[in-house]
């Protein structure tokens, strides 16, 4: 049996409003989520890009998927 190979894709959203700490456009982040796992796409991992004293710049999605 062989193992799996995978293929990854990332993908940046950025964030709106800095002087409020950053705000994420929830309908499009999900919106998005939705696409990629209807293309086969997994959700790995979520994380935010600090610009300073904590506020969110962009939050990164980091999917795979089996090729």
């Amino acid at each position: 049996m062989s193992q799996a190979t995978w293929q990854y894709k990332t993908v940046h959203l950025a964030a709106q409003d800095w002087f409020l700490g950053g705000k994420v456009d929830y309908e499009q982040f999900e919106e998005m989520l939705n696409r990629l796992g209807g293309e086969g796409w997994e959700l790995v991992n979520v994380f935010d890009t600090n610009k300073s004293h904590g506020q969110t710049r962009d939050v990164v999605a980091v999917f795979k998927k089996q090729r």
